[in-house]
């Protein structure tokens, strides 16, 4: 069974190094993700339907609200992968130019070459996270920077950003798509109902399926996940509830629905990543303190 070794979560978003032996279904995230095989036998993603390996020579580039797979191969040996899940707001607040990492063609390629200093910050990280070092949050997030500079200065198209390119900012121009989303973000824990959403935007069922993905990329169901197994997340490593509770107000009929859910989504059970996963407190203007200098 495929599970995290070792999570961090904080104002700069999420980051896991993952033991994986088992596909994720097609889901997405609202952050740009950066993908790094750490360990094990080379495998490959599927993003926007196109297959991507992920190697010793190859990472993943994913962009917020992009959907992907992970497709391991049946019966293929383990696979250790070192995931990134970056927030834009963390990434602005340390250098402003970064305001189009929450764009869909912040990365204009999803699998590029790994480069000898992304190949060095991303094998130190991997390790200390492998083998339990403590690492405090500004420690830990100026790796974090510097590993992501390494990835943004190579391969995205941050310095091509002009005014004109603010009308590329990730937005829902359509106040009927935007309306029904607002319905999901208030109704996390029921169950979705695309007539009920349709309903919502005053448009047909399949008029409003088929605007509905032309705005976000998602169906209304992985979109619904999205936000459903984002809220898991927080919920899970916070650790205030316990998993029953948590389970419950997301709308899970039954624990092991929601053990299933969280697993098919991130590659740990909701026991096993809370065992592993570190809260940190929020320290990003050190990092950018120490940027400016």
């Amino acid at each position: 069974m495929s599970v995290a070794i070792r999570a961090f979560q904080g104002k700069f978003g999420r980051i896991a190094l993952l033991d994986m032996d088992r596909p994720l279904v097609t889901h997405a995230h609202s952050q740009c993700h950066v993908l790094i095989k750490a360990g094990g036998e080379d495998t490959y993603f599927s993003v926007q339907d196109k297959t991507v390996p992920l190697t010793d020579d190859n990472i993943v580039l994913i962009n917020s609200w992009e959907p992907h797979a992970y497709m391991h191969r049946p019966n293929a040996p383990r696979t250790i992968i070192l995931g990134l899940y970056i927030e834009s707001a963390w990434l602005i607040d340390i250098e402003k130019a970064f305001i189009t990492s929450g764009t869909p063609g912040f990365f204009p390629m999803s699998g590029v070459a790994m480069s000898p200093a992304l190949r060095s910050l991303s094998s130190t990280l991997a390790a200390e996270m492998f083998y339990g070092a403590e690492l405090a949050g500004p420690e830990l997030e100026e790796r974090l920077f510097n590993l992501m500079i390494a990835v943004i200065e190579s391969f995205s198209q941050w310095r091509a950003f002009n005014l004109r390119g603010c009308a590329t900012l990730r937005a829902i121009p359509d106040h009927r798509i935007r309306r029904a989303i607002s319905y999901i973000k208030a109704n996390i824990g029921a169950e979705l109902d695309t007539d009920i959403l349709a309903a919502q935007a005053c448009l047909s069922r399949a008029h409003f399926f088929k605007l509905f993905q032309e705005s976000t990329n998602l169906t209304p169901i992985v979109y619904a996940n999205v936000l459903r197994m984002e809220a898991a997340i927080q919920r899970v490593a916070q650790m205030e509830d316990s998993l029953t509770h948590v389970s419950e107000t997301l709308g899970f009929s039954a624990p092991s629905h929601f053990t299933r859910f969280f697993h098919q989504h991130i590659g740990a059970t909701p026991s096993q990543y809370r065992k592993v996963v570190d809260v940190l407190a929020q320290s990003s203007a050190t990092i950018k303190n120490q940027t400016q200098r």
